[in-house]
């Protein structure tokens, strides 16, 4: 890995190329795999992520919105594209760029529908999503009639999948729930092929629902945090491997004498003399302020330095009084070691969060 010069997330594509091949190898060999790739895929870069996953021969992606479908596209994915929440407002643009929606309500049915018939469609491919206890999007179990009325008034659109959402797969004290969802999941599929005369792609596993329910992987499984490093337990854990790795500089050390502060509104006071590092991330790059004051830490030369006094927009201040560095050495906030899940679990938070939240100014260089 090079050394950093300046604030950069480190993108390892090997690492990518790790994960993908450990959950493919938990599914049946004609199970199909959707890479779940929305908000800039995970904080990472969608484009690159999406297009070496795509020459890995995924079979499908996700996204959570129009734009970042239609990014995809712009970026030469060619693969299905399913959007998870589209807003009424963009479906003519979302059929332009053939991307398939995820439908889950009676509302937003009927106007796709209406948008596809004025646009000239046949058999325009659509996801129904059911709510089997998450309780966020869905149509309800008792929906399956109405969605075939609705569907019996038009050739516009042709569901190419029905799927639903687990709420708890990765605890397993929660494990009567998960398996009470899929249960129900399996009732809506038998009675919606049984009321429609057909059977669609059938999904409902995330990262945690692959490792730990292989009985509902159906006709295909959604991975996001997985393929990013993350099993969502300590032992699953161990199997991946983080694919990036947030690194910076020190820009400048700083000797504090006893009673001096450190930082915005004085919210660190030295008692004993003490240095400080100065480093370029800030809350502006998704290290949030809810960090601060000995929360968080960084890493120099394998050390740990904790953050001192408020983060501030575009730089934090560490202690490094026990740590032999000068200015313009390499410093770690997240990667293999800490992982960010442990960096996120400091301020009482998840992977998901501090990933997503790295600002799209920071650098990003792929290591192939």
């Amino acid at each position: 890995m090079p050394t950093a010069q300046e604030t950069t997330l480190e993108i390892d594509l090997k690492a990518l190329k790790h994960n993908y091949n450990y959950l493919k190898s938990k599914l049946q060999k004609n199970t199909h795999f959707m890479a779940v790739v929305k908000a800039y895929s995970y904080g990472h870069d969608a484009k690159i992520i999406a297009n070496y996953l795509q020459d890995l021969k995924v079979d499908y992606f996700a996204v959570a919105y129009t734009s970042e479908g239609i990014a995809l596209r712009d970026a030469g994915i060619t693969k299905p594209i399913m959007v998870l929440h589209p807003q009424p407002t963009s479906f003519k643009e979302l059929m332009a760029r053939c991307l398939e929606p995820s439908l889950y309500n009676s509302k937003v049915l009927h106007e796709f529908i209406a948008i596809a018939e004025s646009e000239g469609q046949n058999t325009y491919p659509i996801h129904l999503k059911f709510n089997t206890g998450l309780n966020r999007l869905g149509f309800s179990e008792y929906d399956v009639k109405g969605i075939a009325s609705i569907l019996s008034h038009t050739n516009a659109v042709g569901v190419k999948s029905i799927f639903s959402h687990m709420a708890a797969s990765e605890d397993l004290n929660e494990k009567e729930f998960t398996l009470n969802q899929i249960k129900t999941f399996k009732a809506i599929a038998k009675d919606f092929t049984e009321t429609l005369g057909f059977k669609p792609m059938l999904h409902m596993c995330n990262t945690s629902g692959i490792l730990n329910y292989p009985e509902a992987h159906f006709d295909m499984v959604r991975s996001g945090i997985g393929l990013y490093g993350f099993g969502n337990s300590e032992e699953e854990n161990h199997n991946f491997q983080p694919i990036g790795t947030l690194k910076s500089v020190i820009s400048q050390i700083h000797h504090i004498k006893k009673g001096e502060t450190v930082g915005y509104n004085r919210a660190f006071k030295a008692d004993k003399f003490q240095k400080t590092a100065t480093i370029p991330i800030g809350h502006a790059d998704g290290i949030g302020r809810q960090y601060g004051n000995g929360k968080g830490f960084v890493t120099i030369h394998g050390k740990q330095a904790p953050i001192v006094g408020n983060v501030c927009m575009d730089m934090i201040m560490v202690n490094i009084t026990d740590i032999d560095c000068k200015e313009g050495d390499e410093v770690i906030i997240f990667g293999q070691q800490p992982t960010a899940s442990e960096f996120a679990q400091t301020a009482n938070t998840i992977s998901y969060e501090i990933l997503t939240a790295i600002s799209q100014r920071v650098k990003r260089v792929i290591i192939e």
